[in-house]
């Protein structure tokens, strides 16, 4: 597995009542998270890479702002283009 390091200023994770591993794991979520928001990675890309299971990972990012179905406006229109077919 790959790894990426990331400076930060010290004292920091403290500023955010956090542990210095909760801010890396903190980190690692809001940049899934990010990359889920823009489209750039699936929600199970995404939950790999915060190292959570899909399900904790569409719920959480729902805590955070971030919609959990990530539909771009064509896809909205197919989607509902589909169930008034079925609907008949």
């Amino acid at each position: 597995m790959s790894q990426a390091v990331i400076a930060y200023p010290d004292g920091l994770a403290r500023v955010l009542q956090l542990s210095d591993k909760e801010f890396g794991v903190e980190l690692v979520f809001m940049a899934a998270a990010k990359l889920y928001e823009l489209g750039r990675l699936s929600s199970g890309q995404a939950a790999r890479l915060a190292n959570m299971d899909r399900v904790g990972f569409l719920s959480r990012v729902g805590q955070i702002g971030v919609p959990a179905i990530n539909l771009r406006d064509e896809e909205v229109e197919a989607e509902i283009a589909a169930a008034r077919e079925l609907a008949g």
